[in-house]
């Protein structure tokens, strides 16, 4: 059985920064992408970042050039960092795991494992 773990969510205010954390634990388990996907109350789950094995780096539109992905194989660790948070950010934060590199990394369906949320709230 694989379980993610995240955490650092917390409430910031409107241009601060914020790091999550996200460890994966269980059977021996190398995932091709671990990521992030975040949603807002009453919003479909919204793709944020995807980092591939070899630490290849995938964002979202809407956090393109704000956010910063990174991953260590080592430790089964995927961390986001947050930049220039805005309140439209805010919302529950969910690292996933995709064991494979077939079909799309932006796609919450194509995931296997879930962690249980960690809620970001950015006030204005």
């Amino acid at each position: 059985q694989v379980q993610l773990v995240e955490s650092g969510g917390g409430l910031v205010h409107a241009g601060a920064s914020l790091e999550l954390s996200c460890k994966a634990s269980g059977r021996a388990f190398t995932p091709y992408f671990m990521g992030w996907f975040r949603q807002a109350p009453g919003k479909e789950r919204e793709f944020v970042t995807a980092v591939n094995w070899s630490g290849g780096t995938y964002f979202g539109d809407s956090v393109r050039g704000r956010f910063a992905g990174a991953r260590d194989n080592v430790k089964n660790t995927v961390s986001l960092l947050m930049n220039n948070l805005k309140p439209e950010d805010t919302a529950v934060y969910y690292c996933a795991a995709k064991t494979n590199d077939r079909g799309s990394y932006s796609t919450s369906a194509e995931y296997d494992y879930w962690g249980q949320g960690t809620q970001v709230t950015v006030s204005s």
